[in-house]
């Protein structure tokens, strides 16, 4: 299984085309598929379904990306978390609350690292002492507060 719960099978193949329409939206998700067209060399129509193709396929997604402080939610940290047992099993309690945006199982120091957005401290801290630390096979949790986010993009492209 990858990121994103799908299995590690070989990855889709992808054609030029497909891959440049990606490559449009992953610049601006809100761009009209006769742009898009334009851009590629195709008629509206048939990016709509290559675009269509590629969501239901799991290829992609176009999604609004916020951010946080500006909604209200003033602190963000990344939770390593020391884990005995089926760390599958953790991710997936981890994945149930609603305060944590973001979950990775992981090798090294940590087992998981989970992402949690928060309106302030004091919900950081009932978060971690009411949900995260008292779940099923935690052994250890370190907090790393973040202070300013300097840098997230998702144009990695489709290389």
């Amino acid at each position: 299984m990858n990121a994103r719960g799908h299995s590690l099978t070989k990855p889709a193949q992808l054609d030029a085309l497909s891959k440049r329409i990606i490559e449009q939206l992953q610049e601006d998700g809100r761009r009209s598929y006769a742009e898009i067209g334009k851009a590629v060399g195709l008629s509206e129509a048939a990016v709509r379904q290559r675009v269509q193709k590629l969501t239901d396929a799991g290829v992609m997604q176009v999604v609004a990306v916020t951010d946080p402080m500006q909604l209200g939610f003033y602190r963000q940290a990344m939770v390593g978390i020391r884990a005995a047992g089926d760390t599958r099993l953790l991710a997936e309690q981890l994945s149930a609350i609603p305060a944590v945006d973001y979950v990775v199982l992981t090798a090294g120091s940590f087992d998981i690292l989970a992402e949690v957005v928060c309106e302030d401290d004091d919900e950081l801290i009932a978060l971690l002492n009411s949900q995260i630390r008292g779940l099923d096979g935690v052994l250890s949790t370190e907090t790393f507060v973040y202070l300013k986010l300097h840098k997230q993009l998702y144009n990695w492209g489709t290389r």
